[in-house]
């Protein structure tokens, strides 16, 4: 849940920086993860290797210019409904997003944590998708720099498979549209329902991107 991001590519860390970012991790009692985009300086890998580092994980990184979006949300289930959350609803936001999540039983006190501060940033908006005036589903926007990124977007389980995650994509990507967004990005497991989904709406990978952990002490 924690990590850095395009490191090593606009220039590559010294031994310095690395033993910074590695104190700021083990500080707070976490994992040192940092997520790398394989356009960066090919020098990083080995200098990871002898820090004691090992690839974790793989993730696609996605990208839909906005002006390829449609201007309307098509439902399969007239029973769906997705709005952006006021404030008051962060909360009720933060819960659900939390219950999509209930699978990974072993770190279900952290997500709710996680979504709570979530729901408080004032950089996007945050989606409830209900069916029959039921939320069972919710999903995140974040904007920076005419870039909508698309994150945290789950459904509880007993409520799967019933359209809840595609209405939610379309309905942030219209929002991104309206805040004057120029491209989407979404980041994806390979192969994943979530890739499918984003691959349906028109989304391209832009890249394949590694997460490296710290082993050693």
């Amino acid at each position: 849940m924690h990590a850095t991001f395009g490191l090593g590519l606009l220039q590559m860390p010294t031994a310095s920086d690395m033993d910074r970012l590695e104190t700021f991790f083990k500080d707070r009692k976490v994992p040192v993860h940092h997520e790398v985009c394989p356009l960066t300086d090919k020098a990083l890998l080995p200098l990871l290797n002898q820090r004691g580092y090992r690839p974790i994980e793989l993730s696609q990184v996605m990208y839909l210019p906005l002006s390829e979006v449609a201007g309307s949300v098509a439902a399969r289930n007239e029973g769906l409904q997705v709005r952006a959350v006021s404030e008051k609803e962060r909360d009720l936001w933060a819960v659900t997003a939390a219950e999509g999540w209930r699978d990974f039983t072993e770190i279900a006190d952290l997500i709710r944590d996680l979504m709570r501060v979530s729901a408080t940033r004032e950089d996007g908006a945050c989606f409830l998708v209900e069916l029959n005036g039921q939320p069972i589903a919710a999903g995140a926007l974040t904007i920076h720099d005419g870039v909508a990124l698309l994150a945290g977007a789950s459904t509880v389980p007993e409520w799967r498979r019933r359209g809840a995650q595609r209405v939610l994509l379309q309905s942030r990507l219209q929002y991104a549209r309206r805040a004057g967004c120029d491209i989407a990005m979404v980041c994806a497991e390979p192969g994943s329902a979530s890739q499918r989904n984003s691959e349906r709406q028109g989304f391209r990978i832009a890249y394949t991107r590694i997460k490296w952990g710290l082993t050693t002490a």
